[in-house]
């Protein structure tokens, strides 16, 4: 009998032993803490905690303290079942050390379970702070007088804070980055207003670590611009041609049969899907420090006649009769033509980032030149330049054609500045080069 229950007792103590280790109620995961292990803060804002577990969180504590003093800043429990949460740690003004620039969080977190004899499992994790409560010191030094709509220009500035983070140009609608220049704290940035946005304000902005932030508005005097309108028949011919020929490269175009939703698509879908790709291949700017940099003017195709203008807003009718609009769509660049065939050159130094076929702008190399410019070059019948191939002024690039969606031989020119297209003919002018980027850089006297 006595072995009898002292094989009981084991059973049961090994079976208690196996509840516990498998049940639910006796889970052995701690809670999650989610915040970074360094963190820069301006106290205006709460310090955002996101904690979670498994099952269920129970209870949590924050602690605050400088190098003398310790508080609790919150602590309590969380509803029944809750398995995320979103904890704040607010600055405790009057507490603590106000001249204090370094502080500690401590996050202390429980759960529901049943394991270490019922008090849970725990989660601890100590934040080191560095309090900045200083906005960064912004002051600029020279730049473009005026803007025009679809144009240019030019500023360089001075930034400065012990914990910067980012520094670009905002217009609003878009943010350029800045290139640092000369020497440390010293800023160059191009940038742009895009042609169908019809106000333009500019403000340079300084962000540090801890979300303080600078702002400086830069005085433009802005011009606004009307760019040409166009009427264009869309024949059957051109639709059965060249638009086929586009539509045949993509499934979903050339399983349309309509002729005029199949142009609708490779005038509208396919270019905005080739006009996302080349705003992403030139978006970025070099982030080591420029020490010089200018350009002359580009003067791409020799003996190139214009035959079409950058801004251009080209509206499509099938009917003569009605004229009634079927598809609409801007030009964003100016078309050059001479001969045939004939050799594309780069003008200016730089880097090949893209050669190859982009939809309706055929065979396109695009150009690197560094501060945020970029050149396309569309429509080509040849590429004669590989990816990555750094080029010298006047290299050849390519030759004319009438790839893509091109009706005559011809080169489309286009120019960028972070993705932006503006206007080509300002690049191409020698004189606004010396007003907007040669005269700034040299007001700016660093």
């Amino acid at each position: 009998m006595k072995k009898f229950i002292t094989i009981l007792f084991l059973l049961l103590f090994v079976g208690g032993g196996v509840f516990i280790y498998f049940s639910p109620q006796f889970e052995r995961i701690a809670p999650k803490i989610d915040v970074a292990d360094v963190i820069y803060w301006n106290t205006n804002k709460p310090i955002a905690i996101a904690v979670k577990d498994n099952m269920a969180l129970k209870s949590f504590k924050l602690i605050m303290s400088d190098s003398k003093t310790q508080i609790v800043l919150s602590q309590g429990g969380f509803a029944p079942n809750s398995r995320n949460k979103n904890l704040n740690a607010l600055y405790p003004k009057g507490a603590l050390d106000s001249e204090a620039k370094h502080l500690k969080l401590k996050i202390v977190v429980t759960d529901t379970s049943y394991w270490n004899f019922f008090r849970g499992n725990e989660a601890t994790k100590i934040v080191d702070i560095n309090v900045d409560t200083k906005r960064p010191h912004v002051e600029l030094l020279s730049n473009s007088y005026s803007i025009t709509q679809g144009g240019s220009a030019l500023v360089v500035f001075k930034a400065n804070d012990e914990n910067l983070e980012s520094i670009y140009v905002d217009i609003g609608t878009k943010q350029f980055k800045a290139a640092p220049y000369k020497k440390e704290g010293y800023y160059a940035a191009l940038i742009a207003w895009p042609f169908l946005e019809q106000n333009f304000s500019a403000h340079v902005t300084a962000l540090d670590k801890a979300k303080n932030i600078s702002q400086a508005h830069i005085p433009f005097y802005t011009k606004s611009k009307q760019y040409d309108v166009s009427w264009i028949k869309a024949s059957d011919s051109f639709i059965d041609g060249k638009i086929a020929q586009l539509a045949s490269k993509s499934q979903e175009a050339d399983a349309i049969t309509d002729r005029i939703d199949r142009f609708r698509f490779v005038n509208e879908t396919m270019r905005i899907t080739n006009e996302k790709f080349i705003a992403q291949k030139t978006f970025g700017v070099n982030q080591n420090i420029i020490n010089k940099w200018s350009v002359k003017p580009f003067y791409p195709l020799k003996n190139g006649a214009k035959v079409a203008s950058f801004g251009d807003s080209r509206h499509y009718y099938y009917d003569p009769k009605t004229k009634k609009e079927i598809s609409l769509s801007y030009h964003a660049g100016i078309d050059l033509a001479s001969i045939k065939n004939a050799p594309i050159v780069s003008t200016n130094a730089g880097r090949v980032i893209f050669a190859g076929d982009n939809g309706i702008y055929g065979n396109m190399p695009v150009i690197d030149h560094g501060m945020g410019l970029y050149t396309i070059y569309g429509h080509c019948n040849e590429i004669l330049v590989n990816e990555g191939k750094e080029l010298h002024a006047d290299d050849v690039i390519a030759t004319t054609g009438m790839s893509g969606l091109a009706l005559g031989d011809h080169l489309h020119f286009g120019v960028l500045i972070q993705g932006v297209e503006v206007r080509p003919e300002e690049w191409m002018d020698q004189n606004w080069i010396k007003l907007n980027i040669d005269d700034v850089f040299n007001k700016a006297g660093i």
